[in-house]
């Protein structure tokens, strides 16, 4: 999908962004508060970052924490929507 017949899709033009430390920057934003729309972002950075090798994120670790603050339907839409965000399904400013 290039995004031009669909508004929520994305145009992929090949630049790649990756994040590094995934696993303490996502469990520092939920433990400082920061919104599950906006940590979902992040997930999603951290799906990616690792699919393209650049981390490995503890993924128990980050689940755990959002189980902590959201419990488990909480994590589910996390995850939901992180996933969404990577795939280009769900635009992240929405």
């Amino acid at each position: 999908m290039d995004g031009t017949d669909d508004h929520r899709t994305y145009r992929d033009d090949g630049l790649r962004i990756n994040l590094v430390c995934c696993t303490q920057v996502i469990v520092n934003e939920i433990r400082r508060g920061v919104p599950r729309k906006h940590v979902a972002l992040t997930y999603a950075m951290a799906i990616k970052s690792q699919a393209d090798g650049a981390d490995v994120p503890d993924w128990k670790e980050i689940n755990a924490a959002a189980i902590e603050r959201w419990g488990v339907k909480g994590l589910s839409a996390l995850k939901n929507r992180a996933w969404g965000i990577a795939q280009g399904r769900i635009d992240p400013s929405k």
